[in-house]
């Protein structure tokens, strides 16, 4: 009901927006903690939370990541579930200022005709569904329900409909990870009310607070809200290996090594972009966040929360490589390609929370692969206890939520899951030769000085 509801207000954003950088994603987290009268992790329904971020400010993902704990098993809600940032070996704070969204009209709506209508006007729309054994180990194609099952069990975002060799469907984003149906979505037979999709579904508009960049300022109550996370979470963290788990001793300087790496040698298969250009080649500007209107970038990501893990390296790498596939691909994926920084910190696969090496990082996926994002959720630490194994890559979870305390791994398994390969990587470094593989291929992962001044201080401009 919560990834539901804010998938549906994230799409209307994109839309209203014209799918211009960033994307702005709602946090369904926000919900899970904080909405009422539903249940948190033990369910709710779509028209509430459309209800309650009418009435309440809501955040992106950016503020507030999904933990898959709500107000009813651990994480209950507090001025921080709104937003939070932290620093290393302290307790995370609530920024200053940070932007909030909101719905403006919302409503109910069903039956065949009036939910095509309003998909068609004005965007995606969120439905209950029943879940009949059958949907759960869909693979693709158009779902029918033979078993009649309408008992509404779980909930939806319908993003479009169609029609195929005379079958007409329902388009549907599910949340159950890209490596579930057709890369996270599903078609199902549409006109007929199977699985109950066209009896319990709602809408909702956005309120527009993003022309003006309307922000929430933080109030000194809010600061010392004693339901606050105080945690001092400890950096360095430890990190396993095979002997032993290590205890780092001493405060890193950075989250990256100096100089990249490149353990067996870079892999160059084709020429490099620098060597195809002349300076008076390449165009005075480019921006893969803006080619001729179209953003090819993936989302935008916070390491630091929900506790602080120096992971850089691992974040602007997945990032860079995530846009070269939705460059790659034309954005023609179903949504854009986002890559799992939290697999590579669990994998070691160049380093963990306490830094790394983003050259290991090419090597991993030229060797190994890479798994998409929805694969592992981002908990901002390194593995404890055993090394990486499947499950630790990309896993699902089934019912019921864990209780307070518990880590609810043992309803976890391991999934199969697509790959994303690298098929070059090399080290490039001075302003033409930059320039030149952006142009060509698209972003690139740097090492960068993380100044005082720029970390705390710079709100946009040209930095110097």
């Amino acid at each position: 009901w919560a990834h539901a509801a804010t998938s549906v207000l994230s799409d209307r954003i994109k839309i209203a927006r014209k799918a211009a950088w960033p994307d702005i994603n709602i946090a369904p987290q926000v919900l899970v903690s904080c909405e009422s009268p539903d249940l948190g992790c033990h369910g709710g329904e779509i028209i509430n939370a459309f209800k309650w971020m009418n009435e309440n400010e809501i955040t992106d993902e950016t503020c507030a990541i999904y933990r898959a704990r709500g107000h009813d098993n651990g994480e209950v809600c507090s001025s921080m579930s709104m937003c939070r940032n932290c620093n290393p070996g302290e307790a995370c704070f609530i920024p200053a200022e940070y932007h909030v969204y909101h719905t403006d009209e919302y409503g109910e709506v069903s039956g065949e005709e009036n939910m095509m209508q309003e998909i068609y006007q004005r965007g995606p729309i969120g439905c209950g569904i029943s879940v009949p054994e059958d949907l759960e180990t869909y693979t693709g194609g158009i779902f029918e329900d033979k078993t009649g099952d309408m008992d509404i069990v779980h909930a939806v975002s319908i993003v479009g409909y169609g029609v195929e060799n005379g079958v007409k469907y329902w388009t549907v984003r599910n949340s159950w990870g890209s490596h579930w149906g057709e890369g996270g979505f599903f078609r199902v037979v549409r006109g007929v009310n199977n699985l109950n999709i066209e009896s319990s579904c709602s809408w909702a508009t956005p309120l527009d607070t993003w022309t003006h960049s309307i922000k929430h300022t933080t109030t000194y109550d809010e600061m010392h809200d004693p339901l606050n996370d105080a945690t001092v979470y400890p950096f360095p963290q430890p990190v396993f290996t095979v002997d032993e788990k290590s205890e780092p001793s001493g405060k890193q300087s950075g989250c990256r090594v100096e100089r990249n790496i490149f353990r067996d040698g870079e892999v160059k298969t084709v020429p490099h972009a620098w060597d195809l250009y002349q300076a008076e080649d390449l165009p005075s500007t480019w921006d893969w966040r803006n080619i001729e209107g179209v953003n090819y970038l993936s989302w935008t990501k916070n390491q630091h929360i929900p506790q602080y893990c120096g992971s850089c390296w691992a974040q602007g790498t997945t990032s860079a490589l995530a846009d070269r596939f939705n460059i790659l691909h034309g954005m023609s994926d179903a949504t854009p390609v986002g890559l799992d920084a939290q697999a590579v910190v669990n994998c070691q696969a160049g380093g963990s929370c306490d830094g790394g090496n983003p050259a290991d990082v090419y090597h991993y996926a030229f060797h190994t692969g890479l798994p998409h994002a929805s694969c592992m959720q981002y908990t901002a630490l390194n593995l404890q206890d055993k090394m990486c194994q499947d499950i630790d890559v990309c896993r699902d979870c089934t019912w019921p939520p864990p209780a307070e305390g518990e880590d609810g791994l043992d309803g976890c398994t391991p999934v199969a899951h697509k790959k994303y390969y690298v098929s070059d990587y090399y080290s490039v470094s001075g302003a033409h030769n930059m320039k030149a593989e952006i142009y060509h291929h698209g972003p690139i992962g740097c090492g960068i000085q993380v100044t005082d001044e720029f970390e705390n201080d710079y709100d946009g401009g040209i930095y110097s």
